[in-house]
């Protein structure tokens, strides 16, 4: 099921790339962490990966991301969530305002998530936006059609507020944030939280030591995880 969603959204994304012209920029980013604690008596790792491709033109924005979480303790499994996006941003009204759309699958062992298909729209808000301080505040509406792994199959449309922020020190220090809340229109008890916060301190221009403070909580299957790894972050324009 993941490598045939990977394989529909691929085209999705080279045919939106085909529509720009010679103005049109590409950013590129990888990241490897995670880690590894081994005692006498126990074992556990945890692998946290991600790649970003971005297309950028003056008017519109477009995203395809994938990301992947593994981790076991011992011989039991802990993690093996799956996440891939495509969103699209575009600029056509007043400045610092936006529209915005997403197609978000989601597969989360920890999250007891068996299938999570993710599809809408919005608007948002750029409160900074500058090359060091940027402040984005964004609200949409979603479908979510999902399979739990008790079996449960249910959908509902979603209320998507994200806070997020990116800042910049002397071009060395970075931290990068992104929070959201996804609460169900029909059941005050199903809700959604995403907090994701990134510290980096750039090694070259195109290369950072990263660390990565993740927070996950759904709360239909009243699970959660908090996620912590370090590694190295790839970051690219061209």
């Amino acid at each position: 099921m993941k490598i045939l969603l990977t394989l529909l959204l691929l085209p999705i994304a080279q045919c939106c790339c085909a529509q720009f012209n010679d103005t049109t920029h590409y950013h590129l980013m990888a990241t490897a962490a995670g880690s590894i604690n081994k005692t006498e008596a126990n074992t556990a790792y945890l692998l946290n990966n991600a790649v970003n491709l971005g297309v950028k033109q003056k008017s519109s924005y477009l995203n395809v991301s994938g990301a992947w979480v593994y981790g076991k303790q011992n011989s039991t499994l802990t993690n093996n969530d799956f996440s891939t996006t495509v969103f699209f941003d575009l600029y056509r009204t007043f400045p610092h305002f936006y529209y915005w759309g997403l197609a978000n699958y989601n597969t989360s062992y920890s999250l007891k998530l068996g299938n999570q298909l993710l599809a809408g729209a919005g608007v948002a808000y750029n409160i900074l936006d500058k090359d060091n301080a940027r402040l984005n505040l964004s609200d949409g509406v979603l479908f979510d059609q999902s399979s739990l792994l008790t079996k449960v199959n249910y959908h509902t449309y979603r209320n998507s507020l994200r806070l997020q922020f990116h800042f910049a020190v002397r071009d060395v220090f970075t931290i990068d944030g992104g929070n959201f809340l996804q609460s169900s229109f029909s059941n005050g008890n199903d809700y959604i939280i995403r907090s994701n916060t990134i510290l980096g301190i750039k090694l070259r221009k195109w290369i950072s030591l990263t660390t990565t403070l993740a927070y996950n909580k759904m709360n239909i299957t009243n699970s959660d995880n908090l996620i912590f790894t370090y590694g190295l972050t790839l970051d690219k324009f061209f």
